[in-house]
């Protein structure tokens, strides 16, 4: 049986809002999310020093698609400015194994098949608010940029100024628009570990993909 689309309305009460949001949380789990939770926008958490890290040292990302600085170009302000038009995140959470961010993590061939599910998933999220009626539904991504995921051994077709191969499914990470996501785990009680180039798979329980649809 095809689903009825909701008709769209301008006036959603409080509560038909808060519903919705908590059916995509359940979504989101659904669909593979080790967790997810509903959260207001004021946790959001805005910080300069996350974009700064674009630059230092410089992402070997950087430059190379239309969701990575400089082609993503919202200045924080405009981060901000656009959170606060919402009321809600539905803020999605995956473990994955700690072999997948540790070791040759740099290079373009080692696999990141949870960065892809969480891709997969928030698209996925924002596609069934869209349909409900939320046509600015907004989603972001939390792990590496979508040129590594879906598209490391070609060129971005967006740079060039022809249609993304994956635009259903890709969208900006948090961390390009200046969210500080790992702040953001912590604080909904995420357990989440710093790994970096020396991190050794034994040394931590599991590593985190996160997500984020602005409802």
């Amino acid at each position: 049986m095809v689903e009825e689309i909701r008709e769209f309305s301008e006036n959603v009460s409080d509560e038909k809002l808060e519903t919705d949001v908590e059916k995509y949380v359940d979504l989101a789990k659904e669909l593979g999310a080790t967790d997810a939770k509903r959260i207001s926008t004021d946790m959001i958490i805005v910080d300069e020093r996350v974009r700064a890290r674009c630059y230092s040292p410089r992402c070997p990302y950087y430059g190379t698609n239309l969701n990575c600085p400089p082609q993503f170009d919202w200045d924080l302000d405009k981060t901000r400015e656009i959170v606060s038009k919402y009321r809600y995140g539905v803020f999605i959470m995956l473990q994955v194994p700690p072999e997948e961010q540790t070791g040759d993590y740099d290079n373009p061939k080692h696999p990141v098949p949870g960065a892809r599910k969480m891709y997969e998933i928030v698209a996925k999220v924002q596609s069934a608010a869209f349909y409900d009626g939320y046509p600015l539904a907004l989603g972001f991504a939390g792990g590496p940029s979508c040129k590594r995921v879906f598209c490391s051994a070609v060129e971005c077709k967006g740079i060039k100024g022809e249609r993304c191969r994956m635009a259903l499914k890709s969208n900006p990470t948090m961390h390009s628009a200046g969210m500080d996501a790992y702040s953001m785990a912590s604080k909904v009680g995420w357990k989440i570990y710093p790994i970096g180039k020396k991190t050794e798979p034994s040394q931590i329980k599991h590593g985190l993909e996160l997500g984020l649809v602005l409802i």
